[in-house]
């Protein structure tokens, strides 16, 4: 019996990724009110929620569980949604729209924003937690994620990204130090999302390795295809204004290399990507490569 097409899989897990984030935080707690609403703002806003769903998939390539994947799936879209309310702040990338609305600083100023996304950033470990209380994964287990998203979000690894890319609108001039912005900006929680979801699902080490390698290519792949969109793609479809770098001056992948070799560039970081998860004999391999592929192919 078939399973599900890549158009269901990615519909029904982004559904159910949606349920649980809006429920994320307790009602019975006590929250302050803009700062609840602040948060479900910018988490609730919608976007390919591809991160939480390769954490998903990585758990299922091992044979393991997609329920409990779910809660570390929640904590990695939390992480993402944090840095962007902040990379939308005036002090750094000063952008009015996400996802087709206004952005956080925007609605509730620039305050609110910065706490909403210390509070999403701090949450997210809670939410990572429960892996351990209610799904039963082993509390080493639980604990091994933690440290990794503590390392692949922090100093050395995504927040490590973002001020490499603010210095960097100083002017880059070697590709390698574009390798480095886009590699801890976007692969870092990239990585960390699959090699999560391959621990819940009981992974060997070979096999974290090959998520390791597998999301470090498709992470910087998914960079690059970012950065064409940004001079090709559809407004409405992307959500927020195109040819943004150029107004900002950033140097990115076609500024280098043009835009027919960056499309080669992301087709064979896809390649090797999937290469990786192909040569480490798991159980269920076939929706992480679907997603590489859809990841390459995709306009907004």
């Amino acid at each position: 019996m078939s399973g599900p097409s890549l158009t269901e899989y990615l519909k029904g897990h982004t559904l159910r990724i949606e349920k649980e984030l809006a429920s994320s935080l307790p009602e019975r707690w006590d929250v302050p009110g803009p700062l609840r609403e602040s948060m479900a703002y910018s988490l609730m806003a919608g976007g390919k929620r591809m991160r939480p769903i390769l954490t998903i998939a990585a758990a299922e390539a091992c044979g393991g569980s997609a329920e409990a994947a779910i809660p570390v799936a929640c904590a990695v879209e939390m992480i993402h949604t944090y840095s962007l309310i902040h990379d939308d702040l005036p002090a750094l990338d000063n952008d009015d729209y996400r996802r087709g609305r206004l952005t956080s600083h925007k609605v509730f100023g620039e305050a609110t924003a910065i706490l909403a996304g210390d509070a999403l950033l701090t949450h997210a470990f809670y939410s990572a937690a429960r892996s351990a209380r209610e799904h039963g994964i082993a509390a080493d287990t639980v604990l091994s994620i933690i440290e990794e998203l503590s390392y692949y979000a922090g100093p050395r690894g995504m927040v490590g990204g973002q001020v490499a890319d603010m210095q960097g609108e100083q002017g880059l001039t070697r590709l390698e130090e574009l390798d480095y912005i886009h590699t801890h900006k976007t692969s870092d929680l990239i990585v960390f999302s699959l090699k999560a979801g391959g621990r819940i699902g009981g992974a060997t080490e070979r096999q974290l390795d090959a998520l390791e390698l597998f999301g470090t290519n498709i992470g910087l792949a998914f960079q690059i295809q970012d950065d064409i969109l940004d001079i090709v793609g559809d407004e409405k479809k992307l959500g927020k204004a195109v040819r943004s770098d150029e107004k900002q001056q950033k140097v990115t992948y076609p500024y280098f290399i043009g835009l027919e070799r960056s499309r080669d560039k992301v087709a064979s970081l896809t390649e090797l990507g999937k290469e990786a998860i192909v040569n480490a004999d798991f159980p269920q391999p076939d929706m992480l490569l679907q997603l590489a592929d859809y990841l390459m192919k995709r306009d907004h």
